[in-house]
């Protein structure tokens, strides 16, 4: 009788810690997976709510919404954008500039999906102990350079025609699957080669809003007092480099890098980081 109570008090005290762990991936599926639901709807089923893709879309033939790294590929091949794209590209700039930072990576693209997968994979059969290659995570400012001068040079906007974000898109919206292929060697790269070798180390879409998200509102915060340096925190972190702060002091994770994905707030059972709505450097709002 005894240890049937016992048990069923450790039971409902660890409920609450195995539902913390998918506090914040669950939300992002889910966001990310209905944005690809309604951009289908919309190919195959005549929506009208969101029409268009990651680079530029239209929500309810009403409000554009731009990417302004596409934009900047668009002005740099010598093309003109109407008034329309121009103002969906800063608005779609001022969200992550100032609320969200990297957020795009994480809660919007869907090839996170596919490279999360391998992470974990990477995990489960501990394949990154049998290779490490490095790679300056740096290489990802090159490509981003090297596609406005390849743009600028060929009139065309570069990484948008080879871009695994947009051909996903196309694969699973337009039926097309001649794109598939490239997201399969991304996934296949990551998975053997290189630990979160597109989002960390190539995409040139995530450095440039880690070069602009900086200042962001919305921030993980380290609570020095409450780490018990478990490092669960680096296991989960595809940036793990943002996460140097940890078990150092209490800080806000200051790197643009960071796609304020959560997980380490979900893997950390100390309680020791935290989102936090960051107004200046000693006032914040916990949320």
């Amino acid at each position: 009788m005894v240890k049937s109570v016992v048990k069923h008090f450790k039971s409902a005290f660890n409920k609450p810690v195995r539902m913390r762990k998918y506090q914040f991936i669950i939300p992002r599926r889910v966001v990310q997976l209905s944005i690809l639901l309604l951009f289908t709807g919309g190919n195959y089923f005549g929506w009208e709510f969101l029409r268009g893709n990651y680079s530029s879309a239209i929500i309810a033939d009403v409000m554009n919404l731009s990417d302004p790294y596409a934009l900047m590929q668009i002005i740099a091949a010598g093309f003109l954008a109407s008034s329309s794209v121009l103002i969906g590209a800063l608005v779609v700039f001022l969200i992550y500039v100032i609320i969200g930072g990297r957020m795009f990576c994480s809660w919007i693209c869907p090839l996170n999906i596919i490279t999360d997968l391998a992470f974990r994979l990477r995990k489960t059969f501990k394949i990154e102990a049998e290779n490490k290659i490095n790679i300056s995570r740096s290489i990802r400012f090159y490509i981003l350079g090297l596609s406005l001068l390849v743009s600028f040079v060929f009139g065309m906007a570069a990484f948008e025609i080879i871009s695994p974000i947009s051909m996903l898109h196309r694969a699973i919206v337009f039926g097309s699957g001649s794109g598939l292929a490239i997201v399969a060697l991304v996934f296949l790269v990551d998975l053997l080669v290189l630990k979160a070798g597109w989002c960390g180390h190539i995409c040139p879409l995530g450095a440039f809003y880690s070069i602009f998200g900086r200042q962001a509102i919305i921030k993980v915060k380290h609570n020095h007092e409450n780490c018990t340096n478990c490092m669960a925190c680096f296991d989960v972190c595809v940036e793990e480099q943002v996460l140097s702060i940890v078990g150092k002091k209490s800080d806000f994770i200051r790197s643009g890098a960071c796609t304020n994905c959560g997980r380490c707030i979900e893997a950390c059972d100390d309680n020791a980081l935290k989102y936090v709505l960051k107004f200046d450097m000693k006032k914040e709002t916990i949320i």
